[in-house]
């Protein structure tokens, strides 16, 4: 198979062709799936890369539950789409409660303890939203200390467990507090006739059609992966694919599609022109098969900076520690935000034309006047930045 025609593919299928130009940040999510979040900007650069949508119309959705972040697969967050939210609550439940009970039930916490602090922290709620430390102050001696073995345990009280319970039941949203989704301050606010009201999803069903999503959002992809996507065994991904019909995308691949996507992916045509855009480094493209290889030439792998213990390759996750510039779902080059100079410090691989400098600009401004700052995740900070933006201005790389 053409490795840049593959790599097309993907950007199309991730809406970084210009097919999602417009859409509303809902629509977006429901074509290329779920957005990680972590306290960075990655929702945000999603929606501006693929549909040019701005701060606040991401923020206004969030606010009217079009979109919303909520644990997902493998128990992590994401910005997931109203019409997945049920979906990506009964897939989180299986994993925290094989997780996070565990490490309760050693520290002595019971279901009927768990039970009776959710149902004070609903009452605590009924009066309006608040943060985790006024629902402890609400709550009271139903939230418990789990002393210095807790503490070591990264569970320091019972009142994180119980909110979490909440939260995968559908009884409970979380919100941040400056309605952003780079925040790091959430309040949560009872969900009223949240998805699970009325479930229709068995924990079966519910992997069966993450299966199916994975392989329209990423096809083609290999069973790991989507496993891996998943945090499923071997056994759940048959489970959890065997209706779907996946079909190899060519002869003798482990790569599946999906069979009602396998003529239009022969069929597919790399565009001539480039198509640049700027992405996050938690992209859905490379983020959702962890293969760097696929997107990024291997000459450019062996640059100086992408090797070694400080290298933007992390070897480990193969993934890259810097946000992305993209062509043709092809990785030309790598970008920070420094906003001690409201600008976007960036290295390329290739010769920069026009149109790559007018991406990185349009990026900036967005950056600029929309975000303040690009962070990757809650705990990135301009100051944590600084040894990777002067690497990427002392690198000479195109």
């Amino acid at each position: 198979m053409d490795r840049a025609k593959l790599r097309a593919w993907y950007a199309h299928r991730q809406g970084l062709l210009g097919e999602l130009e417009g859409q509303s940040p809902e629509s977006v999510f429901e074509q290329i799936g779920w957005a990680r979040s972590v306290g960075g900007a990655n929702p945000y650069l999603t929606l501006f890369s693929r549909a040019g949508a701005s701060r606040e119309d991401a923020d206004r959705a969030a606010e009217e539950l079009s979109l919303s972040e909520l644990p997902s697969a493998r128990s992590c967050t994401y910005v997931v789409a109203r019409s997945d939210f049920e979906l990506a609550l009964v897939v989180a439940r299986r994993l925290q409660n094989s997780t996070e009970w565990t490490t309760a039930k050693k520290l002595g916490v019971t279901a009927e303890e768990i039970e009776h602090l959710e149902k004070r922290i609903v009452e605590a709620l009924e009066s309006g939203a608040d943060d985790p430390a006024g629902i402890k102050k609400k709550v009271g001696d139903a939230s418990r200390s789990l002393g210095d073995e807790g503490k070591k345990k990264g569970l320091t009280t019972t009142l994180p467990l119980a909110i979490a319970e909440l939260q995968v039941k559908g009884k409970i949203v979380r919100r941040p507090v400056n309605g952003r989704f780079d925040s790091q301050r959430y309040a949560y606010a009872l969900w009223k006739n949240g998805p699970l009201e009325e479930p229709s999803l068995t924990p079966e069903q519910a992997h069966a059609l993450l299966a199916r999503r994975y392989f329209k959002w990423n096809g083609p992809a290999t069973l790991k992966q989507f496993g891996n996507f998943a945090a499923l065994s071997q056994k759940g991904v048959r489970e959890a694919t065997e209706s779907l019909g996946l079909v190899s995308a060519w002869e003798d691949s482990e790569q599946l599609l999906l069979p009602e996507d396998l003529a239009a992916f022969h069929a597919f045509q790399i565009p001539g022109e480039p198509v640049y855009r700027l992405i996050g480094g938690l992209a859905n493209l490379v983020l959702a098969r962890q293969d760097i290889s696929t997107f990024a030439d291997e000459d450019d792998m062996r640059r100086p900076l992408m090797q070694g213990s400080g290298g933007f390759y992390q070897p480990s996750r193969d993934e890259m520690s810097l946000n992305l510039m993209i062509d043709r779902g092809r990785i030309v080059g790598v970008w920070e935000y420094d906003l001690a100079t409201s600008s976007i410090v960036w290295n390329s691989f290739i010769d920069p034309d026009d149109a790559l400098r007018k991406a990185i600009a349009d990026m900036e401004a967005f950056a600029r006047h929309q975000l303040g700052d690009v962070r990757s995740f809650s705990l990135d900070s301009p100051e944590s930045r600084k040894p990777k933006i002067e690497a990427l201005r002392a690198a000479s790389w195109a």
